[in-house]
């Protein structure tokens, strides 16, 4: 038989499991110059390779100061834009990533397609995921892993929001914050997020900015953000 002091302890385990809150930021890759040189000034994408990184950084840091130094940080990132885009600036960029992410304690998962991107989410423990964060291109349907990397103003991966059903709602907590800071997904991502999950996803109506990222400032949106 298994006495009362064992079943206290086994509840209490089952509790302390319930109560990681897991914090993840994903991020998008950035455009290649060699495409984006093609385009008129007012269209072009990415001028800076870390634009959707250093937004990331940001927000971890953010995070750090309101959460502690040990709250559990999962940084995701689309690792095929970055070496490409290493490779036309003969820089090592995936090498600094890593350095960003060690420096701030966050445990970096690489993914190479939104298969991997699902299955790295869906491998969070239950009720454990208290925030999301999406930096990158995306539109009102579409996160867009990729865009102009691999074709000029071409999206190659992403996560369309008929594919949000594949998420498992049970990994995010009741009050989950779940934001994307790339333009538009407030005008149809958000209510779609809501319905595959079960919690809100602030959204951009309008075109969100990144430039003022570089001097310290999380995106702005041109327009409302909503949800």
């Amino acid at each position: 038989m298994i006495g009362r002091a064992h079943l206290i302890a086994l509840s209490l385990l089952a509790l302390a499991s319930n109560s990681r809150a897991d914090h993840v930021v994903v991020t998008g890759g950035p455009t290649l110059r060699k495409w984006e040189d093609l385009r008129v000034p007012d269209d072009q994408h990415d001028r800076w390779w870390a634009n959707f990184i250093r937004a990331s950084t940001l927000r971890i840091d953010e995070i750090r100061k309101t959460c502690g130094p040990d709250a559990p940080i999962v940084w995701m990132i689309y690792q095929p834009s970055y070496q490409a885009r290493g490779r036309e600036d003969h820089k090592p960029y995936t090498q600094w990533i890593s350095e960003l992410a060690t420096k701030r304690k966050a445990t970096l998962v690489w993914f190479q397609s939104s298969g991997d991107f699902l299955q790295s989410l869906n491998s969070r423990p239950r009720n454990s995921v208290e925030s999301f964060d999406f930096f990158g291109h995306s539109n009102r349907y579409a996160f867009m892993f990729d865009y102009g990397n691999a074709i000029m103003a071409v999206s190659t991966t992403w996560l369309h929001e008929n594919d949000l059903r594949r998420i498992k709602s049970s990994i995010f907590t009741r009050k989950a914050a779940c934001k994307s800071w790339g333009c538009h997904s407030g005008e149809s991502m958000s209510a779609a997020w809501k319905k595959a999950t079960g919690v809100p996803l602030e959204g951009a109506r309008g075109a969100t900015s990144y430039t003022l990222v570089g001097q310290g400032f999380l995106p702005v949106v041109r327009g409302s953000w909503t949800r």
